[in-house]
């Protein structure tokens, strides 16, 4: 059940997308600038990439489930 929330002349929550701002992602296979720097250089984690000459850390855009150990079977346990 959706339920809108009254601000009531209050300041606006931070889970209001319009209200949060500019949010730069790493774009997998784009050329991405640092909001930094302006630089293109990047170290690239699983959830996050770091610019490789002002350190700024950005969030990955596509952290999807990916990789080893992504689908992992429960172990069975012999009675």
């Amino acid at each position: 059940m959706l339920r809108s929330i009254d601000h009531s002349g209050r300041r606006a929550f931070a889970h209001d997308p319009a209200l949060r701002g500019f949010q730069p992602l790493y774009h997998p296979g784009e050329v991405n600038r640092c909001p930094g720097c302006g630089r293109t250089h990047w170290f690239v984690g699983r959830l996050s990439a770091e610019c490789g000459f002002c350190a700024t850390a950005i969030a990955m855009a596509d952290t999807g489930m990916r990789g080893a150990g992504v689908l992992r079977r429960p172990l069975s346990r012999a009675a």
